[in-house]
């Protein structure tokens, strides 16, 4: 393989949590009174820190979320992903396949991830290689998770590959000068080749993809 490392998203690339996830979203926003389609969430909110949700969702309402409204809406997210929530396919054999070291770099807070991961039973996998934009303070398009992510795993960022589904992530991949490779399984291909990425669409074929450099 060409590349030292794999630095992999979470939500939309490990795990199938993105419409999941923005349904929750939305389904609790109609309870401020403010209807939001779930395609443009998905749209709107992926990859975005929840700081920056937030401020959009307010801008929607016109005013401030009501207090407590990000504890309960990451708890009923929780709750939801414990239930439902399911890997992305075929990503499980491909960590099994890698030979280099790997890791999940992620805007989300590390407990969030820790969730995520543990409901799909991927959570073994990245013992001791989870990085959070939380953790030190800087979120994508930035490039600075990526970069310490690298650092963590004793890689140059050009031997590195990144693994996202989003813009942000693709940014904050080409930002870092990583060579990005974009997930596309629902038709956004060609935005993200356009944003620099190089598009793939079903996990199973990421493997041959990394190997060819």
């Amino acid at each position: 393989m060409n590349f030292e490392a794999v630095i992999f998203d979470c939500d939309g690339t490990l795990v199938d949590s993105e419409v999941l996830g923005n349904q929750v979203l939305v389904e609790y926003v109609a309870e401020l009174g403010v209807e939001i389609p779930l395609a443009d969430a998905v749209a709107e909110f992926t990859g975005r820190k929840m700081a920056d949700t937030i401020a959009l969702i307010e801008q929607r309402l016109g005013h401030a979320v009501p207090v407590g409204f990000v504890p309960e809406l990451r708890r009923r997210m929780a709750s939801t992903f414990e239930a439902r929530l399911q890997p992305i396919a075929g990503v499980e054999t491909l960590l099994r396949s890698l030979k280099v070291p790997y890791c999940v770099a992620s805007n989300g807070p590390r407990e969030k991830m820790e969730v995520s991961l543990r409901s799909t039973k991927l959570l073994p996998y990245f013992a001791g290689r989870i990085f959070s934009g939380y953790e030190i303070g800087s979120w994508k398009p930035a490039p600075e998770l990526f970069l310490h992510a690298a650092c963590s795993l004793g890689v140059p960022p050009e031997r590195c590959a990144v693994v996202e589904d989003s813009l942000l992530g693709v940014q904050a991949g080409n930002a870092a000068g990583m060579v990005v490779f974009g997930f596309a399984p629902s038709g956004n291909a060609a935005q993200l080749a356009e944003a620099g990425a190089r598009p793939f669409t079903e996990m199973a074929t990421l493997l041959s993809l990394l190997q060819q450099g």
